[in-house]
């Protein structure tokens, strides 16, 4: 398979947690491997404003936030390939990072290879996502003040989000596609009392429509076969977040969604000198101010790591 590097970290991933953990374990001396991935930068990327990121009091692309992380990471050192793992292996005590092009050794490995949004499968989807699309609701919300928005899903992610919606949208119609819910009681309860959200059941969207951003969206009754067209402003998509961790399943834990198991209060994985943070590891909050804050960990975690392990 070509030459073999010996690295003493690699990072996989470069979104806000991958390239947080660059920052803090490039300036510790560390010398970290960034492997980018097919998406350098992370979900972000999507995003055309971001304005709750702290120390930006302006909006800011995902593209630019990242861009800047990409910049304060190399000014320290930190290296990049623009690689994707396949699959690591640990033999002895150390890791062999397959990337299909050739293979990467090292000591340390920090897992930062995010939680992808599903997506409703529909060709007019790509087309808008980030400008009227998302995937994230606390993200996005303040942009659709006093605006008619879709929520698409039945679970409590997708309830929870259409009741945070109404704090700025004027309307939040719920669009699920079966007769019964998987949301917790007490979700929907605060759902159906709240009067800014209406219900379509059970419906699914067909298209959408727009001309530069989101205009309305075509639905479908799955009973009766009936179509309608709705007018919308947004369309958020709550039917969960695919964690990107198939390479690492035979390397550490899991839970039975795939998000990567980790020690409470730490980023340590179950194979020691394996850590992992960011949303391949969080199911609940995937906010870029949090991941960031998991990349810190990581890093000082695997600081830790390699201070015990050099001194025995």
């Amino acid at each position: 398979m070509g030459n073999v590097d010996m690295e003493n970290v690699v990072i996989a991933g470069a979104g806000p947690a991958g390239l947080t953990a660059a920052i803090y374990t490039a300036r510790s001396g560390l010398n970290p491997l960034v492997l980018e991935g097919p998406v350098p930068g992370g979900q972000l990327i999507v995003s055309p404003e971001v304005e709750n990121y702290p120390g930006f009091p302006e909006p800011i692309s995902g593209m630019e936030l990242m861009d800047r992380f990409r910049k304060q990471t190399e000014q320290f050192g930190a290296r990049f390939k623009m690689e994707v793992i396949e699959k690591v292996k640990k033999v002895n005590d150390i890791f062999e990072v397959d990337t299909g092009t050739g293979r990467i050794e090292t000591g340390t490995l920090i897992i930062a290879t995010g939680a992808e949004a599903r997506r409703l499968d529909i060709p007019s989807e790509s087309k808008f996502y980030g400008k009227g699309v998302s995937g994230c609701a606390t993200c996005d919300g303040a942009f659709f003040r006093d605006k008619e928005v879709l929520v698409v899903g039945g679970g409590n992610t997708a309830i929870q989000d259409a009741v945070f919606l109404t704090r700025f949208a004027s309307k939040v119609t719920i669009v699920h596609r079966r007769d019964y819910f998987r949301a917790v009681p007490a979700e929907m309860e605060k759902a159906k009392s709240n009067p800014k959200i209406e219900w379509l059941i059970p419906w699914v969207v067909e298209e959408i429509i727009g001309a530069n951003t989101v205009t309305g969206a075509v639905l479908k009754n799955r009973e009766t076969g009936k179509t309608q067209q709705i007018a919308c402003s947004g369309i958020f998509v709550a039917i969960g977040h695919d964690p990107q961790s198939e390479a690492f399943k035979e390397l550490v834990e899991t839970d039975k969604n795939g998000f990567i198991l980790v020690e409470a209060g730490s980023t340590r994985t179950s194979t020691p000198g394996v850590f992992a943070c960011g949303d391949v590891c969080d199911p609940v909050y995937k906010q870029a101010v949090v991941a960031a804050g998991h990349g810190c960990m990581a890093a000082m975690d695997l600081e830790q790591y390699i201070y015990i392990q050099r001194r025995t």
